[in-house]
């Protein structure tokens, strides 16, 4: 992921998925923003984000698809609180990816047990590449 529409397309798409609950909690702000500076944007461009609705670009590898779908997982349990909405628009995003409808089950019900929502990125991929056999 290099060109700035990429990066802008990704950060906006994660922006949307955000709000889905109906509003947008500190914790997933803050978690937006630490994605915006890892991306380059700095703070003005980043809030300006939050009033622009621009087609997404598809992800091209399923690497940058399992990153994403992972960015997105990540940002749905950074409040501590799992709304019925989300779990939904995930799993419909995941599938307009192409993500394999039973990795994504499985990488969210690890993601719900383990203490702080994170896992292994080695398991992350394992899973995912288990579904190519």
């Amino acid at each position: 992921m290099n060109s700035f529409e990429e990066k802008r397309s990704l950060l906006l798409e994660m922006i949307a998925f955000s709000t889905v609950d109906g509003h947008l909690h500190k914790r997933e702000f803050e978690f937006l923003e630490i994605v915006a500076k890892e991306l380059n944007f700095d703070s003005e461009i980043f809030k300006d984000f939050f009033h622009q609705e621009l087609p997404s670009l598809p992800i091209k590898s399923e690497f940058q698809r399992i990153q994403q779908f992972y960015r997105l997982a990540l940002l749905m349990y950074c409040d501590g609180v799992l709304h019925k909405n989300e779990a939904i628009a995930i799993q419909q995003i995941a599938l307009e990816m192409g993500l394999s409808p039973i990795a994504t089950k499985r990488v969210l019900k690890l993601m719900y047990e383990a203490p702080n929502a994170i896992i292994d990125p080695k398991i992350l991929l394992s899973i995912f590449q288990e579904q190519h056999n």
